[in-house]
């Protein structure tokens, strides 16, 4: 669409870009209702023409909007401009944690608490019954003030009754693999039905590549990685200075069948505390 600074969509006037994407591009914006700054994602013509990626991207609109979690990005508005879609949420200052961990691993204890963060908003959105099904390092944000904020829920699974849906992205056709490879539990690999152990599945990988500064499932292709997350195990993590006690939580998570992870975020959010030693997330 390519905004320029000043223009407006519906009551928003564009500041500046932020990015673009495969889906669309990304604004700062003003609110003047409100003073405030916000990110206004507005979805590219070719995109807003097809009507899956459309329906997706309003399912990340109705999925995120139905959480209220400080470890979820906020949804504030939705609308239309000649018929563009876009999002507008709140603005996030900081960097992708895959950003992040191009300057390599994060130190245990920090990883533990970010993930303590993000357990909390999988916990959220699973009792809302949300599975996001494409939990990585793109899309988690680290703010600045060391807030993890997860991001992109539109290949989300949304089976419970408080979320309007669409009931042609309620379920996933058998055969059908949504998720990126190598972060993909095994049964999304498989194209199977995955709940929300494969979301904790997904945490683990993510927590590992925390831990490690190295991804838990490598391979020079799509195939390759899928192939890896069925028959391999990461190596450990004893080399990186990683206590015994956290590598077994991140190996619970990364269990190949789902009866053997932890079978609920609240709980994996629990483990995560015991090894902090403080107060639980919310």
């Amino acid at each position: 669409m390519g905004l320029a600074a000043g223009d407006r969509l519906g009551a928003y006037e564009i500041v500046a870009p932020l990015g673009v994407g495969g889906m669309g591009e990304v604004y700062r914006a003003r609110d003047p209702r409100l003073g405030r700054e916000v990110a206004l994602k507005v979805l590219r013509a070719a995109v807003a023409a097809d009507t899956d990626r459309l329906r997706r991207f309003e399912q990340e609109a109705r999925a995120a909007g139905a959480l209220n979690h400080p470890s979820v990005l906020a949804v504030y508005d939705v609308g239309a401009h000649r018929g563009i879609p876009y999002l507008v949420t709140e603005l996030l200052e900081g960097e992708t944690l895959r950003e992040r961990l191009r300057a390599g691993a994060v130190p245990w204890r920090k990883a533990l608490e970010w993930g303590r963060q993000i357990a909390g908003g999988l916990a959220a959105a699973h009792d809302k019954g949300i599975v996001h099904r494409d939990l990585k390092p793109e899309n988690l944000f680290v703010t600045g003030d060391g807030r993890v904020k997860i991001l992109d829920f539109g290949l989300a699974k949304v089976t419970g009754p408080t979320v309007p849906v669409d009931s042609t992205l309620a379920a996933t056709d058998p055969g059908v693999v949504m998720g990126t490879a190598g972060y993909m539990a095994p049964e999304q690999v498989r194209g199977r039905p995955a709940d929300a152990r494969a979301d904790i599945f997904a945490f683990g990988a993510v927590l590992y590549e925390m831990l490690a500064g190295s991804r838990a499932f490598k391979g020079d292709s799509h195939i390759e990685r899928g192939h890896a997350v069925l028959t391999k195990e990461p190596p450990e993590l004893s080399a990186s200075g990683v206590p015994p006690a956290v590598e077994r939580v991140v190996r619970r998570c990364l269990e190949k069948l789902p009866d053997e992870r932890f079978q609920s975020a609240r709980d994996l959010g629990f483990a995560l505390e015991a090894l902090l030693g403080g107060t639980p997330e919310p």
